[in-house]
């Protein structure tokens, strides 16, 4: 009973941040400023998607920006040959979960056999097919000049594509949460710690990684829809390593295998990006931006190994058990 109410104590905490996040663009109006919030809000799902294959998997993917690319570009292209309504964007949504569903289940049979870095190699060469393929289909995907597209009035206002990002965000986080928290994600946790004895146990391995693999890449694939809704243009940058890289260092730095870790981490490493790079323009020091966000990216791994949120909570269990050893000391004490 005790443990229920720690889960509804958080719950309740969440809530009432998304509540809080949920008031900032009627109190704050600056564009841009709204504009690196849903970037935020963005990346935060599509690091979630990938801390469900490393943090409670134990799967290293180095391919996952091609189901970014898929949800980018399946919305992108359903928009741009027909009429911004809400209709066909619904029907752009639906077309590109079910392709990345499609992909992501074709893509974890044919490699999830693998182990480590075969698997990881291969992901990668998966990821560099579509980005080859985004290319020379030009008639389809506008190729490297991209496409550019128009999307329903509605969601044109930055405020109601803010709330639309924010509400995503917070969907998502709790289903994946109770996912993760459900028998399925206690097997992948098994999976993860020690394979061999998972299997030994009777579980078949195999299936569970296919399901998560799946469900992984469709959450990617929402998350590059609200990508390509909030730029209103793409291209095929979108299927680049940079964007894997970028999910796996937002959930390293926020903490693998908690989910709030990687939205932390899509914080702290978007607004670095904005900020090191809007110095570059006042001071040449500054140019070489990347080398210092280098710098910070070593500085979270040494000060915080188990990344931001995993910390936190190491600090806390270890503060917790200290706790419970003292009263167990004194009762013993009593006792004798």
């Amino acid at each position: 009973m005790r443990q229920l109410g720690k889960v509804q104590i958080s719950t309740w905490v969440y809530l009432l941040f998304g509540c809080l996040l949920a008031v900032v663009p009627f109190v704050y109006d600056n564009l841009s400023m709204l504009f690196l919030i849903i970037q935020i809000f963005i990346f935060g799902i599509f690091a979630m998607s990938y801390d469900l294959l490393l943090g409670y998997t134990g799967i290293v993917s180095f391919g996952h920006a091609m189901f970014f690319g898929v949800g980018a570009y399946g919305v992108s292209i359903v928009l741009e040959r027909n009429e911004p309504t809400l209709f066909f964007l619904i029907l752009g949504i639906l077309v590109a979960l079910g392709a990345a569903a499609i992909i992501s289940f074709i893509a974890g049979v044919l490699t999830l056999r693998l182990k480590s870095h075969f698997y990881a190699m291969l992901t990668l060469a998966l990821a560099g097919l579509f980005l080859v393929a985004a290319e020379k289909m030009r008639s389809l995907t506008g190729g490297s000049d991209g496409l550019i597209f128009t999307i329903p009035d509605f969601f044109k206002d930055r405020t109601n594509m803010y709330l639309l990002a924010l509400i995503s965000l917070v969907v998502i986080f709790f289903s994946l949460r109770r996912l993760t928290n459900s028998p399925l994600g206690r097997v992948l946790v098994a999976i993860r710690e020690n394979e061999q004895r998972t299997m030994s146990l009777g579980y078949k391995i195999f299936p569970y990684k296919v399901i998560i693999s799946v469900i992984s890449g469709v959450v990617a694939a929402f998350g590059g829809v609200l990508y390509a809704l909030s730029i209103r243009f793409i291209d095929t940058t979108v299927f680049a390593v940079d964007v894997t890289l970028d999910a796996l260092l937002m959930t390293i730095i926020g903490g693998v295998g908690t989910l709030i870790g990687p939205i932390i981490g899509a914080g702290l490493i978007e607004y670095a990006h904005h900020f090191l790079s809007e110095l570059s323009d006042v001071h040449w020091i500054f140019e070489r931006w990347i080398i210092l966000f280098g710098i910070v990216y070593i500085l979270v791994v040494i000060f915080f190994p188990m990344g931001i949120a995993g910390s936190i909570k190491n600090m806390y269990m270890k503060r917790k058990h200290k706790k419970e050893a003292k009263v167990q000391q004194k009762d013993n004490q009593i006792a004798s």
